[in-house]
């Protein structure tokens, strides 16, 4: 921790306060982060899913003060472990929304939390009654899979993140997505999660449909994109979340709760914003997101977001406590 002391009514040549003076102080005070948890959709990352020279330079500089840098996101190990490869990344990659961590170079999982057998085929049995289309996520040993069955013709955001998914590996697109005859033969383990995609409105309708229905055997965690009018419902784990894998990454540092910072733009963030002592939410957020209290605004992931928070925090501190 550092601190110092601000006399207001001091001029700055260093004159005496006048006799009369009643002498105001700021005590200005910081905890050094060691931790920087980033999100990468809509945080990092810009609408292409680009990483700014601005946002880039800023890491490195934080990185040589010896800050550790882990992306922390709902992706899937394998879509997102070459972002953290172009970083140079050292902290295990917590992706899947907390439930799979992974170092990215060695491939080494460092833990697990699939999601149960039969909350896996109850969540989808009920979210096929509700007509919404379903995507697996399997292989937690190794670069991960996406297996889906049928997608309906009008949800053209899950047609494009599926084309998606395949072209960003190139050769090994087929290897990244698989289709089956059928998820209900598929799904005869233990998979990391299970995710239904679709209209916000709908997901809305689907989320509250799973919560009365499956309860505490599961979490619910949605990413909405209102832009795009599209919502993506991740079924996990109950055990899971990026707040709990932060939480992993600080321990296996040492790093206090004071000494985490993290951003992210969406409600899948919420449990890592909050665990942090110090959170900060990118202006693209939801505006529910954004109001919440003690977490810290930041601008677009188009403007530089996360540069300019990591230039506030922790390259030029500026936490005033006015006493």
């Amino acid at each position: 921790m550092y601190c110092g002391i601000v006399v207001r009514g001091k001029q700055a040549g260093g004159a005496t306060l006048l006799p009369s003076a009643r002498a105001s102080f700021t005590l200005f005070v910081f905890m050094a982060i060691s931790l920087l948890a980033l999100d990468l959709d809509g945080t990092l990352l810009d609408s292409r899913g680009h990483i700014s020279e601005r946002n880039r330079l800023a890491i490195e500089n934080a990185r040589e003060q010896g800050v550790r840098v882990a992306l922390v996101t709902g992706r899937r190990f394998r879509d997102s472990r070459p972002v953290a490869l172009e970083l140079g990344l050292d902290v295990p990659l917590i992706s899947h929304n907390g439930a799979l961590t992974k170092h990215a170079v060695t491939l080494q999982t460092v833990s697990v939390l699939p999601l149960p057998l039969a909350a896996a085929r109850e969540a989808l049995r009920v979210g096929r009654e509700a007509g919404a289309d379903a995507l697996l996520s399997d292989d937690h040993e190794g670069l991960g899979v996406l297996v889906y069955d049928h997608l309906r013709s009008e949800n053209s955001a899950a047609h494009r993140y599926v084309a998606w998914a395949r072209r960003i590996h190139g050769e090994e697109g087929a290897d990244a997505v698989h289709q089956v005859a059928s998820l209900e033969d598929y799904l005869d383990h233990e998979p990391i999660h299970l995710a239904f995609s679709g209209r916000c409105e709908e997901m809305d309708q689907l989320e509250q449909i799973l919560h009365d229905k499956l309860g505490a055997t599961v979490k619910i965690l949605g990413t909405k994109y209102p832009e795009q009018d599209f919502t993506l419902l991740d079924i996990l784990n109950p055990a899971a979340s990026k707040g709990a894998g932060v939480a992993a990454a600080a321990a296996e540092i040492g790093a206090t709760r004071e000494e985490i910072m993290a951003i992210g733009d969406n409600y899948n963030d919420l449990e890592m914003l909050l665990l942090a002592g110090t959170g900060v939410v990118m202006a693209n957020a939801p505006l529910s997101l954004r109001e919440i209290a003690g977490l810290h605004p930041t601008a677009s992931n188009k403007d530089d977001g996360v540069a300019l928070a990591i230039e506030q925090f922790i390259l030029t501190p500026s936490q005033l406590i006015n006493q």
